[in-house]
C-alpha cells in the first residue's frame, strides 16, 4: 500500500513540474492540489486498512467498503474546497493532476515486478 501511495506522490510531482513548465505557477499549484486531493485520502485509506489488518479478524468486507466510501467522500470534499477557495485555479491542470494521480496504479502494474 505504501508503494502505491508513494507512486502517486511521484507521479503528482512530475505532473506539477510539467504544469509549471507549461502553464506557470497557478497551473503547478492546481496540478499539485488535484494530485493531493487524491493522494491524501488514499494514504488515509491505506493506513486504515493496515491498522485493520493487524487486528484479530483482519479486514472485513464491510470495513473495506466503509473505508472506500470515506476515501471517495474526502476526495470529492477536497476538490470542492479547492474549487471554492483557490482563486488562481487552472482547471485543466487540476483535472490532469487528479487523473494522473488516479491512473498511477497502472504504472505499478507495468513497471513493478514481484
Amino acid at each position: 500500500m505504501a508503494r502505491a501511495v508513494s507512486l502517486q506522490v511521484l507521479v503528482t510531482f512530475f505532473v506539477v513540474l510539467i504544469a509549471a513548465a507549461i502553464g506557470g505557477k497557478n497551473a503547478a499549484v492546481s496540478a499539485g492540489l488535484g494530485g493531493a486531493a487524491c493522494v491524501v485520502p488514499n494514504a488515509l485509506f491505506a493506513l486504515r486498512l493496515s491498522v485493520a489488518a493487524m487486528r484479530p479478524g483482519g479486514v472485513t468486507a464491510l470495513g473495506f467498503f466503509v473505508a472506500e466510501f470515506f476515501k471517495v467522500a474526502v476526495t470529492v470534499a477536497l476538490l470542492v474546497l479547492i474549487a471554492q477557495n483557490y482563486r488562481g485555479l487552472h482547471w485543466l491542470a487540476l483535472i490532469v493532476g487528479v487523473i494522473a494521480s488516479l491512473k498511477s496504479y497502472f504504472l505499478m502494474f507495468v513497471f513493478v515486478r514481484r
